[in-house]
C-alpha cells in the first residue's frame, strides 16, 4: 500500500500549486483523504481532507480560502490546489489516508490516519 505525493516545489509569494498525490496497492475510494505539512521545527498539521465522497471537506484556519482539496476515485488520487501561497506555507505536505465509509466530516487528527506518503516540499519564496 503506497501513497505518492508530488507536485512540490520551489515558487515566489502569490503563485499557485497543485500537489497531487495517488494511491496503490488498496482502493482508497472509501477513504477520508486529508493533506497535513510539517516545517522544520513544528508538528505536523492539519491542512486540509475531504470525505470520500468529496462532499465533506474541513480546512485549517491558516489555508481556507486559499487552498481547495478535490478527489478523483478513479484515479485514487487527490489533489491540493494551493493559491495566493505565502512564505509561512513553506513546509513538507504529506498526504494520508484514512478508512471511512461514513462520508462525515474528514478528522484533523494526523493519529487517526492509517497510510501516509512520503511528502513533498512546497517553499515560498518572499
Amino acid at each position: 500500500v503506497q501513497l505518492q505525493a508530488s507536485g512540490g516545489g520551489l515558487v515566489q509569494a502569490g503563485d499557485s500549486l497543485r500537489l497531487s498525490c495517488t494511491g496503490s496497492g488498496r482502493t482508497f475510494s472509501r477513504d477520508t483523504m486529508g493533506w497535513f505539512r510539517q516545517a522544520p521545527g513544528n508538528e505536523r498539521e492539519f491542512v486540509a481532507g475531504i470525505s470520500w465522497t468529496g462532499g465533506a471537506t474541513y480546512y485549517a484556519d491558516s489555508v481556507k480560502g486559499r487552498f481547495t482539496i478535490s478527489r478523483d476515485n478513479a484515479k485514487s488520487t487527490v489533489y491540493l490546489q494551493m493559491g495566493s501561497l505565502k512564505p509561512e506555507d513553506t513546509a513538507v505536505y504529506y498526504c494520508a489516508a484514512r478508512y471511512d465509509p461514513s462520508s462525515g466530516s474528514p478528522t484533523t487528527v494526523p493519529t487517526m490516519y492509517n497510510y501516509w506518503g512520503q511528502g513533498t516540499q512546497v517553499t515560498v519564496s518572499s
